[in-house]
């Protein structure tokens, strides 16, 4: 039975790019396996964030993959995400992952998805997983009608999103570059 089940939800704002993620791993449909997952860490000797959502065994491995991309391009974030999505579409393997990712640096912010796109965001602002439409929405609002920091506004369009998905809890981790 797969585990899954989350939101993540980026911001970019006055220079600053955060990252906020739930903690529930859902089993099946009904079940909640784990409430307090964190699927939103620091890498690449904490300049690069990633946030991920889907399986979590998949996400894993992406994650893992994704790094050892990073590695070998010195810290380039797009040819790191360009890298992994070639290989994803590729390797017939990789191509039955079922996650994304999304990952940012100080300057760049990108969904990694899995049909092996990569995707730049057009406003500051993308959402990924169960409540990552509710998520991006309740950002959009916040970002058009507040002065709120990025931390400030991935973390309540998180809270909008547990508010309204039962695969996204409030057990909140925002990590900002």
């Amino acid at each position: 039975m797969a585990m899954m089940g989350t939101t993540i939800c980026a911001v970019k704002r006055h220079g600053k790019i955060a990252i906020a993620g739930d903690g529930q791993v859902t089993m099946g449909e009904n079940t909640i396996f784990k409430n307090s997952a964190k699927k939103v860490r620091r890498i690449y000797n904490d300049k690069v964030v990633t946030g991920f959502a889907g399986s979590v065994a998949d996400a894993f491995s992406l994650c893992e993959r994704f790094e050892e991309r990073l590695n070998q391009c010195n810290g380039s974030l797009e040819r790191a995400a360009v890298s992994l999505a070639q290989d994803w579409r590729a390797d017939k393997a990789m191509r039955q992952l079922q996650a994304m990712m999304i990952v940012a640096d100080q300057e760049n912010m990108l969904i990694v998805s899995g049909t092996g796109e990569v995707i730049d965001p057009d406003d500051g602002i993308c959402a990924i997983g169960s409540g990552g439409n509710y998520a991006l929405a309740a950002a959009r609002a916040l970002m058009e009608n507040t002065e709120l920091s990025a931390v400030e506004i991935a973390e309540k369009a998180l809270r909008v999103a547990a508010s309204i998905c039962v695969f996204t809890n409030d057990h909140i981790i925002v990590e900002e570059v």
